[in-house]
């Protein structure tokens, strides 16, 4: 098997941070050039929508989709990362990560592959309310959930809040979220996290 990514991904970061928190040691990681106007043939070949990660496999077709991968590798090394006792709970917290990342990741799509006369402004705000709601939800709702043990739940925001980190430094998240902020700077501490971060 071969996990196919970027580095600059928060998608892929998620896959990666897993393999790090289940001691997966077996999967390399291969970088792969990808882009929503085309990416190299290899992940093309993996993934007829061009998107990473992608998981090959010796036996069976390509996994793809971050959420997909995460699961098969949780399965994979019996990680417990989503814990059937809260498993609603660990999907939703996951899927708010995602939504930021969605959020932000198209806005750096639409900045580097739209021409600069057609980028509109409305459209890059309302991004902005989407992830600016995400962080007051889990702000005010899910920092109990945040504090206990490791889940994907938590390596989704996680890797969501480093994105942004990492692609609009000059925009304060923090201001508001100071109890979020606090949990992320230490859970951006961790190994797995550490070993992931963008360059």
């Amino acid at each position: 098997m071969e996990l196919l990514g970027s580095g600059a991904s928060p998608f892929v970061r998620k896959a990666r941070t897993l393999v790090v928190e289940a001691g997966i040691t077996d999967i390399p990681y291969v970088e792969v050039t990808a882009s929503p106007m085309g990416g190299e043939d290899k992940i093309n070949a993996a993934n007829p929508l061009g998107k990473i990660p992608a998981l090959t496999r010796d036996s069976g077709p390509t996994i793809y989709d971050s959420n997909v991968i995460c699961r098969f590798l949780d399965d994979h090394a019996m990680a417990g990362l989503y814990p059937e006792a809260r498993l609603w709970e660990v999907l939703t917290l996951e899927a708010t990560g995602d939504g930021i990342m969605e959020a932000a990741v198209g806005m750096i799509y639409e900045q580097r592959f739209r021409p600069k006369t057609k980028i509109w402004t409305p459209w890059f705000e309302a991004q902005w309310t989407k992830i600016n709601r995400a962080l007051d939800t889990i702000e005010r709702q899910w920092l109990s959930h945040l504090h206990g043990p490791v889940d994907m739940g938590q390596v989704s925001v996680a890797c969501a809040l480093g994105y942004l980190d990492f692609r609009f430094p000059d925009d304060d998240w923090r201001t508001g979220q100071e109890a979020l902020a606090a949990w992320y700077a230490k859970f951006a501490e961790r190994p797995s996290m550490v070993a992931t971060a963008p360059a």
